[in-house]
């Protein structure tokens, strides 16, 4: 990390800048602002979505298994033989008589086209296909993630802005309080006891604003990392109401149709049961065309390399049968055919998962707007109670205790208020991320979306084969083994 980001970030926890930030007059930023710059920049979004590009080439290695492939090779040797013979006189000293000097030079071109795999091309093909729609519901499920981690700090950012507004109002008020008691103490109008209690509740609001600043500064930092930058002046957030369901069995609805989670785990099941196809092509024949060209020297003397070639070629059709593997075969199906069932539960497992979601959410928010009803009441009561009582100490009829005792209460009031609209917003988001709808296209539609098939389809015709690829593949699916339906009581993915 650069030391100028380094600075950046820990600006974002220092309680001077921190000041600075509210005092200093800066353009408002907005949710939308802070949702466009995460999608565009958040590191965790851009992995996952460099994952997907990776994942999109395993359907391109999957189709070289149709295609031709060639492969040349060269060889250039040079020998020297010596003759030579051993007397009885001289056994360590061989008396050279001649020596003969040779090259040999080679170059072949080899090439096969597979003409059938007997089924196992082409489930790979399913499976890796299958594996890419796994990839972007996963990609899709990381965006909400995100979406919602900027949502979360965004209002936890401003939540804790109003508390520390309230609590240096708060402060200042009993401020205010304590000067007013200590006035009437110097005249003989209340006890020490009256100021010593101005004085504990002034040192209590202190106390809780060195607190309130601590963790507005924890949210700046937690706003930083995920959106990218240091929170600004932050606009009220817009209402969700708009994208919310109006009854429960609608979210289930939903969440069972466009749940990123539910609908990975259907795609995950679709690629194992083409990986079970897959596995059981290993027990059929195999049909490919095999060609070479090659060109051979071997000259005695002094002849350079690649002097006189003869030349052979040939040409063959290699059909090749299993008959027996130790029954690694058999093994490698029942082991596909497990995957396969353990991924058709997990549809249900990650079903109920998300529908317990979904109530959890629902109810949560539900829970959440009742309180945030009551504290609306709540603040308007408390703070006629506080007036009424202020008013009554002026003449007499109330003491300081009991002001202090419902400035405190007003402000408990105040606070609670405060989060109880935070904890409904985040409800909302919540909601909306159990069923599958905080994207993107629905919170920032104005902003130019991520496409995770345009580098599908850009390598896919980066190399775009041959002509009879098609005419190969039609032929691999004949006499295949074929992809075993779903279970009836598995859900099918259903594209938004």
């Amino acid at each position: 990390m650069s030391k100028s980001r380094r600075a950046k970030l820990l600006a974002a926890v220092c309680s001077v800048g921190l000041m600075a930030a509210l005092a200093s007059p800066v353009a408002a930023e907005s949710l939308l602002d802070a949702l466009t710059l995460a999608y565009q920049t958040n590191p965790t979004l851009q992995e996952q979505r460099a994952n997907l590009r990776a994942l999109d080439e395993n359907v391109v290695q999957a189709k070289t298994g149709i295609r031709p492939t060639a492969s040349l090779s060269a060889d250039v040797a040079r020998q020297q033989t010596v003759f030579g013979s051993l007397t009885q006189t001289s056994i360590f000293s061989p008396t050279k008589i001649r020596s003969q000097e040779g090259s040999s030079s080679g170059a072949t071109i080899s090439f096969t086209q597979p003409l059938y795999t007997g089924g196992r091309v082409s489930s790979a093909i399913d499976a890796a296909q299958a594996d890419i729609l796994a990839g972007r519901e996963s990609l899709r499920g990381v965006e909400a993630g995100v979406l919602f981690s900027v949502i979360q700090a965004y209002v936890d950012v401003r939540r804790d802005q109003e508390r520390l507004k309230i609590s240096q109002d708060n402060v200042a008020v009993l401020q205010r309080q304590l000067d007013e008691s200590q006035a009437r103490f110097d005249v003989g109008e209340i006890t020490r006891t009256d100021v010593a209690q101005a004085q504990a509740r002034l040192a209590a609001a202190q106390a809780g604003l060195s607190s309130a600043q601590a963790q507005l500064a924890i949210s700046r930092a937690s706003y930083a990392a995920v959106v990218g930058q240091n929170p600004t002046d932050l606009e009220a957030e817009p209402s969700l109401d708009n994208l919310l369901p109006t009854t429960i069995e609608a979210a289930f609805d939903a969440a069972e149709k466009y749940n990123p989670q539910i609908l990975a785990a259907d795609y995950t099941e679709q690629a194992s049961r083409a990986r079970v196809a897959q596995a059981k092509a290993a027990t059929r024949p195999t049909v490919a065309l095999r060609g070479s060209v090659g060109w051979s020297d071997s000259e005695s003397g002094n002849n350079p390399p690649f002097d006189d070639f003869d030349r052979a070629s040939s040409a063959s059709i290699v059909t090749t049968i299993p008959l027996f593997t130790g029954g690694l075969t058999s093994s490698q199906i029942r082991q596909q055919q497990e995957r396969s069932n353990a991924d058709r539960l997990a549809i249900e497992v990650a079903r109920r998962e998300v529908l317990k979601n979904v109530a959890q959410a629902w109810n949560g928010l539900q829970g959440q707007r009742a309180l945030l009803i009551s504290n609306e009441e709540q603040v308007k009561a408390a703070r006629i109670a506080f007036e009424g009582v202020r008013q009554e100490a002026q003449v007499g009829l109330r003491t300081t205790l009991d002001v202090l005792n419902a400035e405190q209460e007003l402000r408990n009031a105040e606070l609670s208020l405060v989060s109880a609209r935070h904890d409904e917003y985040v409800a909302a988001a919540l909601l909306l991320q159990a069923m599958g709808s905080l994207e993107a296209r629905y919170l920032t539609p104005d902003v130019p979306r991520y496409d995770p098939t345009r580098n599908a389809k850009r390598v896919n015709k980066a190399w775009g084969g041959t002509p009879w690829d098609g005419l190969i593949l039609a032929a691999d699916r004949i006499l295949a083994p074929g992809i075993a339906p779903a279970p009836a009581d598995a859900p099918m993915a259903t594209s938004k």
